[in-house]
């Protein structure tokens, strides 16, 4: 099995290898060509997106910069994606978000680990796996998500939570270890935020 083919296997290989290396800095010129356009260039933005990642639905908003090992090549976002600032996509290998999930500013989805024994890391060699995240999710700002964690539907994560383990549907967790503080629960649906009142009009 040659290098590129490992990138998506879960077995240790080496990101230097020349053929990984000239695809990647192609989707990397991309990129760049991305974060460098202009606020009022937003249809440029989107037809630039479709190219770049390997799926993305409609109505994704993402702000520069956008940060990706990959240029989004790994990445499958469904339709209504939005991720602020410095949205940091470690797309060695395949990242899936669902519909409607939100990432705050500084948050940042990895892939890509690298072995504990010191002479394989002297070596350069890296090892891959996806990370899925469910429909609907918001990430506040400066999560970490770390390489093969799936992440339920409906899920808040709060900001600055590094998440190492699989998190179900319907919570929400915080904290370094990221854990479930609590479901998602009968009161959330009447106070939107500490003793903020939901209006029933804007509900579905």
């Amino acid at each position: 099995m040659d290098m590129k083919s490992k990138m998506h296997t879960g077995d240790l290989y080496l990101p230097g290898d020349a053929e990984i290396m000239k695809e990647q800095l192609d989707c990397l010129e991309k990129l760049y060509e991305f974060n460098a356009t202009r606020p009022h260039e937003q249809t440029k933005r989107q037809q630039m997106l479709k190219e770049m990642f390997a799926e993305i639905g409609e109505d994704c908003y993402i702000e520069p910069p956008l940060h990706a090992n990959w240029g989004g090549r790994h990445v499958h976002f469904g339709k209504g994606v939005y991720g602020n600032f410095n949205l940091t996509l470690v797309d060695d290998t395949h990242i899936y978000v669902g519909d409607h999930t939100m990432f705050g500013p500084n948050v940042t989805v990895a892939t890509a680990g690298h072995p504990i024994l010191p002479e394989l890391r002297e070596k350069g060699y890296q090892c891959n796996a996806p990370v899925h995240i469910g429909c609907n999710c918001w990430l506040g700002a400066g999560v970490i998500v770390l390489p093969g964690v799936t992440v339920g539907n409906n899920v808040v994560i709060g900001a600055g939570s590094i998440v190492t383990k699989d998190l179900p549907d319907n919570v929400v967790a915080v904290g370094n270890p990221c854990r479930i503080l609590r479901r998602v629960n009968e009161r959330d649906k009447a106070y939107y935020f500490k003793d903020r009142k939901i209006d029933p009009e804007e509900l579905p």
